[in-house]
């Protein structure tokens, strides 16, 4: 119980948030179950009161513990977590079934990311397009791996704050966790001239105003990419129905 990793860099607040948060996502402590009593974390960890306390009430914030009187402190339903905090997006992607965590996210992308991706077309800013087509040229320039990931998270999370809609914004804030598993997967495979074509069709399609072109794109492009996955992967991925193939 409360492992914790040997790249594990930061404060010792952080360390045990960290430690007993990972130990909750990992199922150690299970739903309803009593966390063990402050001075034995003390002792567990070899830390102060002062830290064990900050790190409970931070666990709290992000909703995956409470704390009532004479009953302790509580894991919480998974339900009720934050699940888009981004320490909690970390610790399930350390602990998830690689390609089971793939097909979680292509189903919400698939879901929302083709609806986004026509707001951007109605709502989008002359600096939202600017970013956007910042991602997409980056994507084009990139000599590594990791250039052509970074300019991909970057076109994705420009499209999802284009929407001017503040509750896509902070599914962009997720994708620089949960994307880049992904999207380095991705990069290794020889679609990249196919997903430049693709990724650009969706920019043209939001820069010129066009939300039904945009969200017909976005769908193509998504596919396409869970398709590059299961030939990489070797698994399937289940995601939204295919567009239909032009005759």
């Amino acid at each position: 119980m409360f492992q914790t990793s040997n790249a594990l860099r930061r404060n010792v607040h952080s360390q045990v948030t960290d430690r007993v948060g990972s130990s909750i996502v990992r199922g150690e402590i299970g739903i309803g179950e009593t966390l063990p009593p402050e001075m034995q974390i003390c002792e567990m960890m070899d830390v102060s009161r002062t830290v064990v306390r900050e790190a409970i009430r931070t666990l709290t914030g992000k909703g995956l513990i409470e704390s009532r009187p004479k009953s302790g402190t509580r894991v919480r339903p998974a339900e009720q977590w934050n699940q888009l905090d981004p320490d909690v997006l970390r610790w399930h992607l350390e602990t998830s079934d690689m390609d089971q965590y793939l097909a979680k996210l292509f189903q919400l992308r698939t879901a929302v990311e083709p609806a986004a991706a026509a707001l951007a077309a109605t709502h989008a800013s002359e600096d939202d397009i600017a970013l956007i087509r910042t991602g997409c040229d980056g994507m084009e320039a990139a000599r590594t791996d990791e250039a052509f990931v970074a300019a991909d998270i970057t076109f994705h999370q420009a499209i999802y704050f284009a929407t001017r809609n503040e509750f896509f914004w902070p599914i962009a804030q997720m994708f620089e966790i949960t994307l880049r598993q992904s999207f380095a997967i991705a990069a290794t495979g020889s679609h990249r001239p196919r997903a430049l074509i693709e990724h650009r069709a969706v920019l043209d399609a939001i820069a010129a105003g066009d939300a039904d072109a945009a969200r017909e794109a976005t769908v193509v492009l998504l596919a396409h990419s869970a398709d590059d996955l299961v030939r990489i992967r070797g698994r399937e991925f289940e995601t939204a129905p295919r567009p239909a193939r032009k005759r």
